[in-house]
Parts: C-alpha cells; structure tokens; sequence
C-alpha cells in the first residue's frame, strides 16, 4: 500500500513538472508571447490582430470605460460597409438614375407631352384644396432638398471634388448635412399627412388594372383611359414610394439621425445602406413623377399650383371622377365651384 500511495505520488509530482516545462497552446500570456515574436519574427503581428478583431476583452481591448463598444479597437464590418459603399451601392445607383434621366429625356423628345384631344372648356373643378395643396409642396420642397443634399454627400466626392476643389466642396458638404439633418423631421411629418389625406382616394380599384395595362399607349398614342380621382401610376407612387420608400427612409435616417440612442456601429451601417438604397429608388421614380406633374402631361401642373382644373382635362384624364363629381356622387375637393366663378384661361391651367 505504501508503495501504491508512493508511486502514485511521483506520477501526481511529474505531471505537475512536465506542465511547468511545456505549458498547453493558449496558457502562455499572450503579450509576452508578442514580445518574443516580435524578436523572432519581425513585423509579424497577426496574432494581436486577430484577438483585437474578434472583440472579445482581452488584453489588447481592456479599458475602465464601460459601454456597447468601448472594448471594440477594430470593427470589422466597418470595412465591409465601406465596399458596399463605394461599390455596388454608388455603381448601381448612380446608372439607375443615369437611366431614369436618359428614359424621360427620350419619351420628350421622341413623344413630346401627353396633349388633350379637345380644346379646354373654360369650366374650372376643384382639383385640391388648399390644405391638401400646402402638405403636397411642404413633402415635394422638403424632399427635393434630401434629395439634392444627399447626392451632394453620396457622389459630391466623386464629382464635385475634381470641379470645384476641397474648400467650396467641404463648405457645400456641411450645408448639405445640416440641411440634411434638420429638414428629414419635416420631411418625415408631411408625408404622413399627405398618407392619411390621400390614402382613401388612393384604394385600388378593378379600373386601375386598366390603366397600368394600357399606360404605354396614354404615353404614347395619347390614348385616353378612365380613371377617379387618380390614376393606377400614381396609386402605385403613393404606396410604393409615398408610404413604403417613406417608411424605410423615416426608420433608417431617425437610426442615423439619433446616434445617442445607444446604437452600435453595425446598426447604423446597416441602416445607412437602407436609407440610401431606398433614397437611390425614391429618387428615380420621383423624376418621372415630376415629369408627368409638370411637362410630361399637358395642363397638368396648374392643378397643383393653383388647385383647379379644367373640365376638359378632368373628363379625359380622370373621367371616372369626373362623372362622380358632376353627377353629385362626390363632393367636389373645398366643395362646389361656385357661382359667377371666373373661367379658367388656356394659359392658367
């Protein structure tokens, strides 16, 4: 027994020594372990990197601070939003509203604008009222700025840097954040107004089928397709991109916009490439919807500056609200025109 107890403590004592020898991969203070690299390999710190990559606390990531990421030296993702950045995000987006233009410019000139078939009858409806008229400019003014300050920020770099140099290009970048970041809560407001003022107008109905089949030959044959109060295009802008574009613009730049809300880096990054790929699409289906509210369709934007229409223009385009209006099924918008009302001018509609 003693000679038992004996052996097996010789084993216990010579494992124990063989440990203090030859200690087990990852045992060894890593910093030491640097130092003696760095003298046996020079230059090569990799392993450091890769302890401070992975962000877990360690030597290399301690600090008395405490928060989300205040053990992170190295955020990696940070490199990958960069490639995303600069790469299929400004490629992809910058052609798409290359081709949004280059589209437009080519049904103008190729078609000119969509032109009534008869003479306007001097009868003006009621269009908008002036409410619905002031959120509609209140959205498209505040929204033109986002859009112009966030290409300057996007693609000011590329474009901008090379023609007008770093100090007129860092001035308008710092107007262009600023106007950024204080008008996107207007922004964010108006829209919501204008979904709720408009989203009963804007209910799908079987006609509007209609008019998305045969939208080709409005543009260009002029053809003339019933509709109410809008057409299915512009229902399809309000849903697509008055509330959904909207939504994933308002999410991800009040995410951007509030950063001390306590948000990682990697939220925001992500965020960052939602807002822009959303902005990037808001953009280039807002020309066309410019373009068809201004010269793309005759008589068409003294509907929205002054609120009234003419009789002619509303039989043709929207003939459906027309006859709902004319019949008394539907209030005219700010009610009846009324009486002794001066008549609308060619050069006023």
């Amino acid at each position: 027994m003693k000679l038992l107890l004996l052996w097996l403590s010789l084993l216990v004592a010579g494992a124990a020594f063989a440990q203090q020898q030859n200690p087990p991969a990852g045992s060894e203070d890593p910093i030491k372990a640097q130092q003696e690299r760095s003298v046996t390999q020079p230059g090569n710190n990799a392993p450091v990197w890769r302890e401070v990559r992975r962000g877990d606390s360690g030597p290399y990531t301690t600090t008395t601070v405490r928060g989300r990421e205040t053990e992170v030296l190295v955020q990696s993702w940070g490199d990958t939003w960069r490639r995303i950045r600069n790469g299929p995000v400004m490629f992809y987006g910058g052609w798409l509203l290359v081709l949004a233009i280059a589209a437009i410019l080519g049904l103008y000139l190729l078609k000119g604008p969509v032109k009534l078939h008869e003479p306007l009858s001097g009868r003006p409806m009621r269009r908008f009222s002036a409410f619905e008229m002031t959120v509609h400019w209140t959205t498209a003014i505040s929204f033109c700025l986002l859009g112009i300050s966030g290409l300057i920020m996007f693609f000011g770099k590329n474009l901008l840097l090379p023609l007008i140099g770093y100090t007129l290009f860092a001035w308008l970048t710092q107007l262009s954040k600023n106007l950024h970041n204080f008008i996107a809560p207007l922004f964010i407001v108006s829209v919501a107004a204008m979904v709720l003022i408009w989203a009963r107008d804007n209910l799908w109905r079987s006609y509007d089928w209609t008019w998305l089949r045969r939208s080709w030959a409005f543009f260009f044959k002029n053809e003339h397709i019933p509709s109410g109060r809008f057409n299915g295009g512009e229902k399809v802008w309000f849903w697509a991109g008055v509330l959904l574009l909207s939504i994933v613009m308002a999410w991800s730049g009040l995410v951007l916009l509030f950063p001390n809300f306590d948000q990682t880096r990697h939220t925001m990054q992500e965020a960052w490439i939602w807002h822009v790929t959303a902005a990037v699409l808001y953009i280039a289906a807002s020309l066309g919807h410019i373009y068809m509210g201004t010269i793309g369709v005759e008589h068409t934007y003294g509907n929205m500056r002054h609120g009234w229409t003419d009789e002619t223009w509303a039989k043709e385009h929207h003939e459906i609200w027309y006859r709902e209006v004319k019949s008394g099924q539907r209030q005219p918008t700010g009610g009846a025109v009324p009486a002794g009302a001066p008549h609308m001018k060619e050069g006023d509609a």
